[in-house]
């Protein structure tokens, strides 16, 4: 039964940039923007250790952390900025002007912080609490819609922790630019004001994404045409999260594993593969996910017949910052990120080789980047699109490179980092684990009666599956 808390808000406010520190400024949305228009916004939440009374964080931590809030924004003045929508055939974009801001709530949580911080199953409603919502689309009397681009969320658990609960679009920013943000963030409220030194700061020139063919008007024409009145995926009301961690060694196995059954299957599908700790954690998710959602079928068809030659599909992306073919600074702000799509047949996947073959696709095409990540970037959303119609995928959210526990605002490491928005059966997280390096956290959502399919495919099941000693 989930447990019963509540949340009260004790204030809501803004927070702006220092007058005159960035005038009104236009953003255009580069190909890689515009593929994000229609996306969900990104829900990430840290949560601190924090064993004070609510007073004492209201009067000694939230002014200055607002006040350092408010210095770093200039360098990410986009995330305080709107996204303006006009009517086709004009483009959207960000607009960024000196009245802009960002909403900043906070609220009070009877919820047990070392409850949630756990990596048991917990009540998802608890997480969807401490974030917010990103503030209501305005229409403008040219029709021209107008919505914010970010908004913030600090929760208090009275005398246990505090989360930070951060709601953003991601026309404005990719992982990694948001990681940028959000260290920096931490930065100077933890130095106590201290500025960015000129290394740190944000590139946010849009002119150094060349958009070779139009691919920003093409997919944009794509993603006008879909229709998103009929999601091919619901998030059940009474649902929990879930973290499996795979410590260090448990990767070393499972990569070694996948070696062995390369070499000694004599299957010509299972060549030499360079496996990294994102590959095969995926490949592992990806073939275990399947076999979640079949499980869900057969619950719902009555039927355990599945076509061996359909194909099911893991999508993911990959920073383009280090693969473009010309030069995309480290620093630069905003989405530089490829889109890559995975197939295999049933029969492959659910073979006695099936987290092999699954890593031998995604390394290839991982490695494939490297080529040219933006070849078939013309077919992007449609492909994208006919790939969620079908419903048989899986997808990943996150990376163990953004190292969201290095975020330190001066109270510690985060206990717990989630992401919020992710939803159920087929997407899952994935960070570095909080523990030990090496090691990687992945986030999983599920309906509270089917824990059961949790404990028979990733506890019980594992151990017998694969010699791997993943059994809790």
């Amino acid at each position: 039964m989930a447990q019963r808390y509540t949340v009260n808000v004790l204030e809501h406010s803004h927070v702006a940039l220092p007058p005159g520190s960035v005038s009104t400024t236009t953003v255009p949305l580069t190909f890689f923007d515009v593929l994000w228009l229609f996306c969900g916004p990104i829900q990430r939440i840290f949560l601190y250790e924090f064993p004070y009374p609510t007073l004492h964080f209201i009067e000694t931590i939230l002014p200055h952390l607002k006040h350092s809030l408010s210095l770093t924004l200039p360098h990410f003045f986009p995330l305080a900025a709107t996204l303006t929508c006009p009517l086709p055939p004009n483009k959207p974009y960000i607009r960024y002007t000196e009245c802009d801001s960002v909403s900043v709530t906070v609220a009070e949580s009877d919820a047990d912080f070392h409850h949630l911080i756990g990596n048991h199953a917990r009540d998802n409603r608890a997480f969807q609490s401490l974030v917010p919502k990103l503030p209501t689309v305005r229409v403008l009397p040219d029709t021209e819609q107008v919505a914010p681009i970010m908004a913030l969320q600090i929760t208090i658990f009275p005398n246990s922790g505090i989360s930070l609960g951060i709601t953003f679009n991601h026309v404005a920013a990719d992982g990694r630019s948001f990681n940028h943000f959000i260290k920096s963030w931490a930065s100077i409220n933890r130095s106590g004001g201290e500025a960015l030194t000129s290394l740190s700061l944000p590139y946010h020139n849009k002119d150094v994404v060349k958009d070779p063919g139009e691919l920003a008007s093409t997919n944009l024409k794509d993603l006008l045409i879909w229709d998103y009145s009929n999601p091919t995926e619901t998030v059940p009301e009474d649902n929990v999260r879930i973290t499996l961690v795979l410590s260090r060694a448990r990767i070393e196995k499972l990569k070694e594993w996948v070696k062995n059954q390369s070499r000694n299957k004599n299957d010509p599908e299972l060549g030499p593969i360079r496996l990294s700790t994102y590959v095969v954690t995926c490949a592992f998710m990806w073939v275990n996910m399947m076999r979640i959602q079949e499980k869900l079928k057969e619950g719902e068809t009555g039927s355990d017949h599945f076509d061996e030659d359909t194909h099911y599909h893991f999508i993911s992306v990959a920073d383009c910052r280090e693969r473009y073919g010309f030069a995309v600074p480290a620093k630069y702000f905003g989405n530089c990120l490829a889109y890559f799509f995975v197939s295999a047949k049933r029969s492959e996947l659910t073979g006695e080789n099936g987290i092999a073959i699954a890593a031998q696709a995604i390394a290839k095409t991982v490695s494939g980047l490297e080529k040219g990540p933006l070849i078939g970037a013309e077919h992007w959303t449609s492909k994208l699109w006919e790939v969620v119609k079908s419903g048989d995928l899986v997808t990943v959210a996150g990376s163990p490179k953004l190292c969201v526990y290095e975020t330190d605002f001066g109270w510690g490491r985060p206990k717990k980092s989630e992401l919020a928005h992710i939803g159920a059966y087929g997407s899952f997280s994935l960070s570095e684990c909080r523990n030990e390096e090496g090691g990687v956290e992945i986030g999983l959502v599920l309906g509270r009666d089917k824990m059961d399919l949790y404990n028979e495919i990733f506890v019980q099941g594992l151990e017998n599956q694969y010699p791997l000693d993943f059994a809790a």
